[in-house]
């Protein structure tokens, strides 16, 4: 299939130029903001509007700035040691998930300590709008044309602009499906069964760590940095440790969760 080929510029104001990756954050951004509204509202916390801006501001800089040094440790710090200038070159790509999700949670940490308020109440809700971001963030990958997938013979494989020219998996759409769309039912569904704090947190810890294990079988591996052991890239070493502690710590809370007693009346 051909690629079909967006321009990455969505709206040009003289010279301003507004791109579709660059929306799909504010999107990420505004749709967090009313998805914790409802949730502060539904849990009773003593959160304002403005204290869920507040909020939203801490775990947009965090994604920011955890995203960017995780990508400089975990993918390609030789490369920025030899030119550090290009560390804050962040317009060229270059951001992490994991190192997004490290900064996220430091950000919420520093957050619920200022506030007083339990920190995984804080995180709870931070599961269920981080798959709208991962979803939306794939989708701007894909129009971007990069992060693309491995080669394939398969019926759906697209040639992307500057590839080799030969058909690959649309991995960005796959992960937007799976750590998107199906994560964000799966977290939501869970948070609605239990109430015990951490729930949904490790719920999305184990399914991400699960789904992006899945996905980067078909997702073409970092050209720096290659397969370890010949089998795993970066993104899979990275996400197994999640999936194994998000579900030991879901199965962990749910034999705690004590199990309501049953009277009989007499």
């Amino acid at each position: 299939m051909p690629f079909p080929h967006f321009d990455p510029v969505f709206l040009s104001i003289g010279p301003l130029q507004f791109r579709w990756y660059g929306l799909m954050y504010v999107l990420s951004f505004i749709a967090t903001y009313f998805i914790i509204r409802s949730e502060v509202a539904r849990k009773k916390l003593s959160l304002t509007n403005d204290d869920v801006a507040d909020l939203v501001f801490y775990g947009a800089m965090g994604v920011v700035l955890g995203g960017r040094i995780g990508y400089i440790l975990f993918y390609n710090l030789s490369f920025y040691l030899e030119n550090p200038l290009k560390l804050f070159a962040v317009w060229e790509g270059g951001m992490s998930f994991h190192g997004g999700f490290l900064g996220v949670a430091l950000a919420f940490w520093l957050y619920s300590s200022r506030k007083k308020i339990q920190y995984l109440a804080l995180f709870d809700m931070a599961a269920l709008c981080a798959p709208v971001g991962l979803g939306l963030g794939r989708i701007g990958n894909f129009i971007n044309g990069e992060l693309y997938g491995r080669a394939t013979d398969a019926p759906w494989g697209i040639i992307f602009p500057g590839s080799d020219g030969v058909p690959r998996h649309p991995s960005q759409l796959y992960e937007a499906i799976l750590e998107g769309l199906l994560l964000f039912f799966i977290v939501r569904t869970m948070s609605r069964r239990s109430p015990v704090p951490g729930i949904a947190c490790w719920t999305f810890v184990a399914g991400y760590g699960f789904f992006r294990f899945i996905v980067e079988f078909f997702r073409q591996p970092d050209a720096q940095l290659g397969t370890f052991f010949r089998i795993f890239s970066m993104g899979q070493l990275l996400s197994l440790p999640m999936f194994l502690l998000g579900s030991f710590l879901v199965f962990r809370l749910f034999q705690s969760t004590p199990t309501p007693s049953i009277q009989i009346k007499k």
